[in-house]
């Protein structure tokens, strides 16, 4: 049986965030039949207001030069780059972030930021969005866990937890140069985070202030932000290679092991 409206709306009333401003990431899949549309309706009874990452990743240009060190291989995606569209305010979300990110930015509530590459979109939360720049993509996580805010994983782990990505800025990781084409010129957009697939690793680290629920079979895990991101920067000041991947062809994390 699918988790209905009312399912949804009582697990996650269970992590008592009602007062709170959240980040979410989501699989519906991992609920079953679930409407994204329920989900969104069931996030904003149980919140004080939402954010998601809208990232939109096919304004995104590999130039054929640019500066050293920058996890990235020049001149390698010509064919992408010709497919390449520029960005605009209702350019759909990419399909690589699941689908509630799309339906939250659709909402007529909803209010999206200007990054060319890693918009975010929110309900309650102008304030927080409009802290974005094209020099600070990650501004909203800031400002979010200013407002005490939280984490929500929805039927997924920490390696789509962008507020990690944040997290690493702040320990004093290396980030990278990207460019994104407008309708008329490409702009660069600094601050471009590193790799995710080895962020499961800081689990342990955040046991003790993660909230969890069930919701038909699909695991939700509440994480409080600023505590996240301060085991993150501890970790990486323990260990400057912590929450790397361990693939030799990871272009980022290399950067970062041996640049």
């Amino acid at each position: 049986m699918p988790a209905s409206l009312s399912d949804l709306k009582a697990g996650l009333s269970k992590l008592g965030l009602s007062k709170n401003l959240v980040i979410a990431h989501a699989s519906m899949r991992a609920f079953g039949s679930v409407d994204a549309n329920d989900m969104l309706s069931a996030l904003l009874d149980s919140t004080r207001g939402i954010i998601m990452p809208t990232f939109t990743y096919k304004s995104m240009l590999n130039p054929e030069v640019g500066p050293p060190k920058n996890g990235l291989t020049y001149g390698s995606q010509n064919d992408l780059n010709k497919m390449a569209e520029p960005f605009h305010p209702d350019m759909p979300v990419d399909t690589l972030m699941g689908m509630l990110p799309e339906v939250l930015r659709k909402h007529p509530r909803a209010k999206r930021s200007m990054h060319p590459i890693q918009s975010f979109a929110g309900i309650n939360a102008d304030a927080i969005i409009n802290t974005q720049t094209l020099f600070e993509p990650f501004a909203p996580i800031e400002s979010l866990a200013e407002q005490d805010g939280w984490v929500l994983l929805l039927g997924v782990d920490h390696m789509v937890n962008t507020s990690i990505h944040y997290g690493e800025k702040l320990a004093g990781r290396m980030q990278f140069i990207r460019w994104a084409l407008l309708r008329d010129k490409v702009v660069e957009c600094p601050g471009f985070p590193g790799d995710s697939e080895g962020f499961n690793a800081i689990t342990p680290d955040v046991e003790k202030f993660t909230r969890r629920v069930e919701i038909n079979g699909a695991l939700v895990q509440a994480i409080h932000l600023r505590s996240l991101l301060k085991a993150v920067v501890e970790k990486i000041h323990g260990n400057p290679y912590a929450l790397l991947c361990g693939r030799k062809d990871c272009e980022r994390c290399e950067a970062v092991r041996y640049g």
